[in-house]
């Protein structure tokens, strides 16, 4: 047992089941641990690294900004989050951008505008927040409330109240869960991540855009995962021809700074005034400024990679031996394998590749950016380590 594991397991809490791996240091999708062995990391730190590690353009970006102003408050104007709150606005057609720190912070702004408009509009009554079973959206106590999965309600009752949750892809269902509650909002995953990589069907997700319009709630979608070129698109709801009300995003965005942002489009806009929110970090120049950089390289080209990547992966996949189904979008790919996904996983890090599980399944989030041939090497691994 090397001395950082010692010192971890002695003062970190025990909230995470580590992996017996030490990494210390990587460039683009390869990381090396304290033995000098090489992994092609096919999860980008759950989605965050989404142009790789050691990013040269990025690193430059963010210690540029490092050597002018690491914070302010937000009783002050500063140029990176001007910036990129308008480079968000210019590629998604949204209003205006507030910032925050993570996803579950993303998620609580987003609850926030949807409740205070709809009591603007329709009186304090309208509070309901309708999600779908089998989400995730954050890991506190409100965003918990949001998440679909009574396993991670257990252990933290009271959650916050004024949420119901619907089956995914079931319109009937939905139909009758907005005709019962005074609904607020609806927020919902184009791709149930943690969920299992599963993706909500294209009649379902207009169904909803069409009951938040004809009953005027907001629709608020949780990019936090499928954002910034993860699926293919610049978002993933994108795909589905629907305009949100509100975005919520992070991960990715900042490409590996904590950052993360609810978009606010022209319903949502001017619901929130002066003090109804805010975030001591939110909007951080650093932080700002490698999202800036990301953003801006996620263009038509990178996106169009990620698609024929994307294609790639799954003609591989589906129906080789020990695989049963392959599921998502882009390169946010869920394997359903004859093997537990435990055992698989095991085999794929003891060969060199790094994967990641969303319950039951084998779980890919590698960098958009990742090499063909990088990529190919991580496949012909995860291939060997299903086969029965």
């Amino acid at each position: 047992m090397s001395y950082i594991v010692e010192i971890d397991k002695e003062y970190v809490a025990g909230t995470y089941n580590r992996f017996p791996v030490e990494i210390v240091r990587g460039s683009g999708s390869v990381v090396y641990d304290t033995d000098g062995k090489r992994y092609i990391d096919m999860g980008s730190g759950i989605g965050v690294t989404a142009l790789g590690l050691t990013n040269e353009g990025w690193q430059n970006a963010v210690a540029a900004q490092l050597g002018q102003l690491q914070h302010m408050s937000n009783l002050y104007y500063t140029a990176p989050c001007a910036e990129l709150a308008q480079l968000l606005c210019e590629r998604t057609g949204m209003k205006k951008v507030f910032f925050g720190n993570s996803g579950a912070e993303a998620n609580e702004c987003a609850i926030k505008v949807a409740r205070k408009y709809a009591a603007d509009k329709k009186g304090a009554d309208y509070t309901t927040i309708i999600t779908l079973e089998n989400s995730f959206h954050g890991r506190t106590l409100t965003t918990l409330a949001a998440t679909g999965q009574d396993h991670f309600h257990e252990l933290f009752q009271p959650l916050t109240p004024g949420f119901v949750h619907t089956p995914a892809n079931d319109i009937e269902a939905l139909r009758r869960t907005v005709a019962e509650h005074k609904v607020a909002g609806i927020l919902f995953e184009c791709v149930q991540g943690e969920g299992g990589v599963i993706p909500l069907e294209p009649a379902f997700v207009q169904e909803m855009a069409r009951l938040a319009s004809e009953q005027d709630f907001l629709l608020m979608v949780d990019e936090v995962q499928t954002g910034n070129g993860r699926t293919g698109q610049l978002y993933a709801y994108m795909h589905y021809g629907i305009t949100p009300d509100v975005v919520t995003t992070a991960k990715g965005l900042g490409g590996g700074l904590p950052i993360g942002a609810a978009l606010l489009g022209e319903k949502a806009e001017k619901v929130l005034g002066f003090g109804d929110h805010g975030s001591t970090y939110g909007g951080n120049p650093v932080c700002c400024a490698g999202a800036y950089y990301v953003i801006s390289h996620i263009d038509d080209t990178l996106l169009a990679e990620v698609r024929e990547k994307s294609d790639y992966v799954f003609s591989a996949l589906q129906g080789a031996e020990g695989i049963k189904s392959v599921t998502g979008k882009g390169l946010m790919i869920g394997i359903e394998t004859v093997k537990p996904a435990a055992e698989v996983l095991k085999a794929c890090m003891e060969n060199g590749v790094l994967c990641l599980t969303a319950k039951a399944k084998l779980r890919l989030l590698p960098a958009l950016n990742i090499p063909m041939p990088l990529l190919q090497e991580a496949v012909a691994v995860i291939l060997d380590a299903c086969k029965e």
